[in-house]
């Protein structure tokens, strides 16, 4: 059976400063992505591209999507397996190849999981369970570039 989900979002520019888009020097990047009865996110454009070095830009929201699905998915998988994560953390990079018209497109991204369990005999099926956590991941699996992942698992002390 399919279910359809809806999602929604809402952002406001908030960049004028008093000429609008009258050049490109004119203007900021900066806007706010809300969503109901949840806290602001800060956004602007990368640097590069003359936004806020101190807001979050659409291309590490992008990665950070595909990290975060990663991680759910993942826990999901090793919870049901019997697998006891007592800590995980993700150091995701991704690679953006800008064209010479000004556009681009994402071209990678490589997730860098770092996962502790809670005994020696779980390592196995928790490196295992990436691939299918990958498979099943929502954000992944509209994306039109791989993702790769470089799991490192620990078992805790």
């Amino acid at each position: 059976m399919s279910r359809q989900h809806q999602y929604s979002a809402r952002i406001d520019w908030i960049g004028n400063q008093g000429t609008g888009t009258s050049g490109y020097n004119a203007y900021s990047r900066n806007h706010t992505v809300s969503v109901q009865n949840k806290a602001d996110i800060l956004c602007s454009s990368d640097p590069s591209f003359r936004g806020d070095n101190t807001r979050y830009n659409p291309e590490e929201m992008l990665v950070a999507s595909l990290s975060s699905c990663h991680l759910l998915w993942y826990l999901h998988l090793c919870a049901e397996a019997g697998v006891v994560v007592v800590n995980y953390t993700d150091q995701a990079a991704g690679v953006m190849q800008e064209d010479n018209n000004g556009g681009g497109r994402f071209t990678s991204v490589t997730l860098h999981p770092e996962v502790t369990v809670s005994d020696a005999t779980m390592v196995d099926k928790a490196n295992e369970l990436h691939h299918k956590a990958n498979s099943l991941c929502f954000i992944a699996n509209s994306c039109n570039f791989p993702v790769h992942h470089e799991p490192v698992c620990k078992v805790a002390k």
